[in-house]
């Protein structure tokens, strides 16, 4: 099982000043990441979401970073694919680029910028997300498959080389973003790994790996994008890790507060996102904003799911070193391959998340590495013959 982070660059009250340190924050928790023993960042690709998200570059951060490690994965978690956002051409260079910089780190996931907000900055249609997205995966494994290719689809492209080739061949792991079953099972059928929201708790990263395994299990390989497959599933993880287990309760739910009520506004139109004191009872709020969405789905006769309420539940990793290997245990049992850790959360002061970053690199992750060690000795000690019983 793959340890891993992903940024956001959230923040409460931007200002110029507050941007730029969230940002060489975020820097600053990902070297420490890679010296705690974590395999992989990944960073969001977001836009005009103010509060939420930051990270609008992310190719630019990821670059960064891996400037200032040596090992640690760097992964786009995710790209946003439609065309109006960026010509995929333009992704395939920029990411072979960043595969040769850091000698073939980068994996690359696809997101389709779905927000009205994204959509309205860059004259992207709602109905073109999906499809685009899906064209854009395709074009990516063949520029980068192929010395020279050329495309004849929604785009009209080459023929041509795209230049540089990534190091990693014929080309770096591929990604998508899944908060759906439907996108789940697209992912299973194009053959790409699949990065899933894990706010709703271990039951439903239970449902969406088995939606993943048996879209896996029925595929008949007509969809792939690539000669290339990824069956790799990546769960998301919130977490702060302390010794002093109420105050990462309190600050975990804080900042999932600031989380939910920030997604609850660029997706759903609902107010903008403030800051809470540490000591408010943001579990509890969180509940009751839960009920409320509840209610009000039920009353426009629309079955609530997890993917609506999930960002309101609080059974995370959220505690003490110990508590948050239980959480991975469940984790583990489920089969996830990759637990994706979100710790910087808008209310989370630095210091906070570098300890939580410690924590699970001195404590959590050397419990989930010597039990794979003993697993791993156990399957390759020499079998000794059977033991005979004197008669």
């Amino acid at each position: 099982m793959k340890f891993s982070m992903i940024f956001e660059a959230q923040l409460v009250d931007p200002t110029p000043a507050r941007e730029r340190a969230v940002i060489h924050d975020c820097v600053e928790q990902a070297v420490l990441a890679e010296e705690m023993g974590f395999d992989r960042v990944w960073a969001v690709e977001h836009h005009s979401l103010t509060q939420y998200a930051h990270m609008s570059a992310s190719e630019i951060f990821l670059t960064w970073v891996a400037a200032r490690t040596r090992t640690i994965r760097v992964g786009h978690g995710v790209v946003t694919m439609p065309f109006g956002y960026q010509h995929p051409v333009r992704v395939a260079e920029r990411a072979a680029m960043l595969d040769v910089l850091s000698g073939g780190r980068l994996d690359v996931g696809a997101g389709r910028g779905a927000t009205r907000q994204e959509m309205r900055m860059f004259g992207v249609h709602p109905d073109d997300t999906r499809p685009q997205t899906e064209e854009a995966l395709r074009i990516l494994a063949a520029a980068w498959r192929e010395p020279e290719f050329e495309w004849h689809g929604s785009l009209d492209i080459g023929p041509g080389a795209v230049l540089p080739r990534p190091v990693q061949h014929p080309h770096p792991p591929l990604f998508m973003a899944c908060s759906q079953h439907d996108s789940l099972r697209q992912a299973a059928e194009l053959g790409i790994g699949a990065l899933v929201m894990g706010f709703a708790g271990a039951d439903d990263v239970r449902a969406m790996r088995a939606v993943y395994d048996e879209a896996i299990a029925v595929r008949d390989g007509s969809r792939f994008v690539s000669t290339e497959v990824n069956d790799h599933f990546s769960a998301l993880c919130p977490t702060i890790v302390l010794d002093d287990a109420d105050r990462a309760l309190r600050l975990g739910t804080r900042g999932q507060r600031f989380f939910a009520e920030s997604i609850a506004h660029w997706y759903g139109g609902a107010p903008a996102p403030t800051g809470y004191e540490e000591d408010e009872d943001h579990a509890g709020a969180l509940e009751e904003e839960r009920r409320k969405l509840v209610a009000r789905l039920h009353e426009a006769s629309i079955p609530a799911r997890p993917v609506d309420t999930g960002t309101y539940n609080t059974d995370h990793a959220y505690g003490d070193p110990a508590t948050a290997i239980a959480y991975v245990e469940r984790l583990r049992e489920i089969g996830v391959d990759e637990v994706m850790c979100l710790i910087q959360m808008g209310t989370v002061p630095q210091e906070v998340c570098l300890e939580t970053i410690r924590q699970w690199g001195t404590k959590v992750i050397p419990h989930f590495r010597a039990l794979e060690s003993s697993v791993t000795g156990a399957e390759n000690a020499p079998q000794r013959p059977p033991t005979r019983t004197a008669t």
